[in-house]
């Protein structure tokens, strides 16, 4: 589908770049990946090779310093090919992104530089077994000692968890709710922290999916992001700014299953001629061409909301109400599209000679991670409400 947006130069070579990237280097692989539930270093020496980590790192930190904007238009390219790969890149800049918002000038020179080149790999810890969606829930403890804190606790379903050099990491440094949560920088091979169980997934399976265990584990003090108890605000600044992301992941998912569904509608033939000449499948198109341009709308619209509030240097509530709405909208849409690109393709959409079954799969975790879409639901809801109070 065409992008009816005033690019930039930049924007367009980015874009054109990133394109041939996935048609060549991830495109290829990306069913096999799937398959073998096989973290792609190919890609990640790909990103590195083109430059890709350091769209979201300020040119002072030796990044490029791209808009919001360009970084949702990069992962919706990618993830027309591969979800999977796309979360890659988007994680780097997740894991980056309690630093960029919080993270001391000292912090920012220590660790955004490497993210920028991927010498690092990065992941954000906050999911815990008993604390998804209740984030003010998390049990893991930071407790203070000389020169720095020890933790203990646990993380699950940390995306790139097993192969992040450093991770962004939310502890409980006081009593219970938001305000005793604090953030952290851990980096892989400090004593006590360790990685778990690698989780089998039923999508994005090229992407890696960790527990996390600390066990004892002493961060220095000087790692703290922010000052004690103002983690949790770290966190929703940061999910502010990383859900259009997954919006844009959802949208790539749609488009590349409604551009499968459309050429095979054209190709397969029953009862004489070709199925795109029943209307019952043209619906079907036009329903699914519908909801990707509705969700492109509300995608690129929450990037805009999201830059703004870059600029302003706080947390707006359009910005927070718009992430919501793209996050919840282009996943719930990619859901429907994906299983009506399966019914388009009949009884071959349900067999893995065909992508369109992996797209399926793929598109189920996006109404779930960064905020279930219920979650996302009641942030709408409240940030209309708390304009009435």
């Amino acid at each position: 589908m065409d992008v009816d947006l005033k690019l930039t130069d930049e924007q367009r070579q980015i874009l054109e770049m990133v394109r041939e990237l996935a048609r060549e280097r991830i495109a290829p692989g990306a069913g096999e990946w799937d398959e073998k539930d096989e973290f792609p270093w190919e890609v990640v020496d790909a990103y590195r090779e083109a430059g890709l980590y350091g769209l979201a790192i300020p040119e002072a930190y030796g990044g490029v310093g791209a808009s919001e904007l360009t970084q949702v238009l990069v992962v919706e390219e990618l993830a027309k090919v591969d979800a999977g790969s796309a979360i890659i890149l988007a994680v780097q800049w997740l894991g980056a992104l309690p630093i960029l918002v919080a993270g001391s000038e000292e912090q920012k020179q220590r660790y955004l530089p490497r993210l920028a080149t991927g010498e690092w790999l990065s992941a954000m810890g906050l999911t815990e077994p008993e604390a998804g969606s209740d984030v003010a829930g998390l049990q893991t403890r930071a407790v203070r000692e000389p020169g720095g804190y020890r933790l203990t606790g646990q993380k699950k379903f940390i995306t790139n968890g097993g192969v992040a050099d450093v991770v962004t990491t939310f502890a409980r440094t006081g009593g219970p709710g938001p305000k005793g949560i604090s953030a952290f920088i851990v980096e892989k091979g400090y004593e006590g922290f360790s990685v778990g169980r690698i989780e089998r997934k039923l999508g994005i399976r090229s992407s890696n999916t960790a527990e996390l265990l600390f066990d004892d584990c002493r961060v220095p003090e000087e790692n703290r992001i922010g000052e004690e108890g103002e983690g949790f605000s770290v966190a929703m600044r940061t999910l502010d700014r990383s859900r259009p992301s997954v919006a844009a992941q959802a949208l790539g998912i749609a488009e590349g299953a409604f551009d499968a569904a459309l050429q095979y509608a054209q190709e397969r033939k029953a009862f004489g001629r070709e199925i795109a000449q029943f209307q019952a499948i043209q619906f079907m198109l036009a329903d699914m061409a519908m909801g990707i341009e509705a969700a492109r709308g509300l995608v690129y619209r929450a990037a805009e909301m999201v830059e703004e509030e870059g600029r302003g240097g706080r947390r707006l509530v359009r910005a927070n109400r718009y992430s919501s709405m793209a996050k919840c909208f282009a996943s719930d849409m990619a859901m429907k599209v994906t299983t009506d690109a399966v019914q388009i393709f009949g009884g071959y959409g349900y067999i893995k000679d065909f992508p369109v079954e992996r797209y399926m799969r793929d598109a189920k975790i996006t109404q779930i991670y960064e905020g279930t879409n219920e979650i996302q639901r009641i942030v709408i809801a409240r940030s209309y409400l708390s304009e009435g109070a």
